[in-house]
């Protein structure tokens, strides 16, 4: 009885523990204030960067956005990075010569471990533009991203600035749920920038200088991780930098992409963002990390045992009340931003859920390969 008691202690304890983690969660969001763009002369050249490989049925759409963007056309510079393709992704982007599309095909004779991180540094080191902004093959943007994430810059000189990325165009319930949880974890970026102490980002919207990209030495000590061209470089820059990564809450600064559409390509995308973690260096967001996934088992630990001690079933529901609750205030905030706050009546299936999904990939992203772009990495 003991050791039960001590167990519905700690259960107790780590939840409490979360609660706190979830308000500054909600205290770093709306410590963010919404952007107002300003009347600023465009003076900074700009170099978008994508990395491709495989998108020849997508590609186009990402392309027509690019080309309708209302920067000035003599400070915009795109470059795609054909990253091997074996279809006709490269063709396509060629086409597009014409219209200030220019091209690098990566020609590594010898397998390596980061074709990305490769394919975004052979295209830093060949590009004009003093602001570097990265996005993806499958992404679409208003016409007015470039000029306010570069507004945004210009007011207040970051070295990194990370701008939310959202799902679109879901199709069945699997790809709602990804879309709140998706939510979650640009909110939860978003809300350590406010609380000056960033954890993640996401690649698909991201911007630093050139420069600052050098001082750090790149993707120098983390090349050999195929993930982590976001997120690790955003530690590299916030550990020289503390005080200047920005996160851009606004609506026109948005990138939209779509879900996974199965649960075996979700399964190997989480794996592939949970890897990062092996080379986190901050200890904060190790703790926070760790923190999260202990809660989480405990969860699983405490329904488990309730199936043979009844008593631990009611410990269990009011971990998953308190988590629920709270993550929906958390929520609350991102999806109105985000205009989708219709999707959190999925809330109390998506918590459920998120407890199994989070012990896995806590396991199963810190160990072994996963499959990405048709390549076994790690």
């Amino acid at each position: 009885m003991e050791i039960l008691n001590l167990i519905s202690s700690i259960s107790v304890a780590l939840t409490f523990v979360y609660g706190l983690l979830v308000l500054t969660f909600i205290k770093g969001w709306w410590r963010l204030p919404e952007f107002k763009t300003t009347v600023l002369k465009p003076a900074t050249k700009v170099s978008v960067i994508i990395a491709a490989r495989d998108e020849e049925l997508i590609i186009r759409r990402t392309i027509d956005c690019l080309i309708a963007q209302n920067y000035p056309k003599e400070l915009t510079e795109i470059i795609f990075i054909d990253d091997h393709s074996t279809d006709r992704t490269a063709e396509i982007v060629s086409s597009y010569h014409t219209n200030g599309i220019k091209l690098i095909q990566l020609n590594e004779d010898r397998a390596i471990n980061s074709y990305k991180k490769k394919a975004i540094q052979t295209a830093i080191g060949a590009c004009d533009g003093a602001l570097i902004l990265t996005t993806d093959a499958d992404c679409i943007m208003g016409v007015n991203w470039i000029s306010t994430v570069v507004n945004f810059y210009q007011n207040n000189h970051y070295k990194m600035i990370s701008s939310p990325v959202f799902y679109f165009e879901e199709k069945n319930l699997f790809e709602r749920l990804q879309s709140l949880e998706f939510l979650y974890l640009i909110g939860l970026g978003a809300s350590t920038i406010g609380n000056k102490t960033p954890s993640t980002c996401n690649g698909a919207n991201l911007a630093y200088q050139k420069d600052a990209f050098y001082e750090v030495g790149g993707f120098q000590g983390i090349d050999d991780l195929a993930s982590g061209d976001d997120e690790l470089l955003l530690h590299k820059i916030a550990l020289k930098y503390p005080d200047k990564i920005g996160f851009l809450k606004k609506s026109d600064a948005i990138v939209y992409t779509h879900a996974k559409e199965n649960l075996g390509a979700f399964i190997q995308q989480r794996k592939r963002w949970a890897s990062k973690s092996t080379r986190y260096k901050n200890k904060w967001i190790i703790a926070l990390g760790v923190l999260v996934w202990i809660f989480n088992l405990s969860i699983l630990s405490n329904f488990i045992t309730g199936l043979f001690i009844p008593a631990f079933l009611t410990v269990t529901f009011y971990q998953l009340l308190v988590k629920m609750i709270l993550e929906t205030f958390f929520l609350w905030g991102v999806t109105g931003f985000a205009n989708r706050r219709k999707l959190l009546i999925l809330i109390p299936i998506l918590n459920v859920l998120h407890v199994l999904y989070i012990v896995y990939i806590g396991v199963a992203g810190n160990s072994g390969k996963y499959n990405w772009k048709g390549r076994m990495v790690k």
